[in-house]
């Protein structure tokens, strides 16, 4: 996953739960989504979550994005599952839900 290259830095993790600062608006990704007001596109979060759990997606249930995710933003991504198939995934910044997704492996 090329793109994601330098993108983000994990801070903390636990099980479920992974803390991470992205990168400067100065990254490619950020150039090319959008010049002048740079975001985390969503498709990037969810290859995002993929790197962080070892995951191979198979599909996406759900994904809500709710609010602009910056470059530099400090995120929480906290992650859940009850089965070990199907996950569940909220993106915080500053107690604040950016996006939820649901997939399955």
């Amino acid at each position: 996953m090329e793109l994601l290259k330098d993108l983000f830095t994990v801070k903390e993790k636990s099980d479920y739960t992974y803390i991470l600062s992205l990168a400067s608006k100065n990254h490619p990704v950020f150039k090319a989504h959008f010049l002048g007001n740079e975001m985390l596109a969503g498709f990037l979060q969810i290859d995002i979550i993929s790197l962080l759990m070892c995951h191979k997606i198979i599909s996406i249930k759900k994904a809500k994005f709710l609010s602009l995710i910056k470059p530099e933003d400090v995120l929480e991504f906290r992650i859940t599952s009850k089965d070990n198939i199907k996950y569940k995934v909220l993106i915080y910044k500053e107690n604040k839900k950016m996006s939820e997704i649901l997939y399955e492996i």
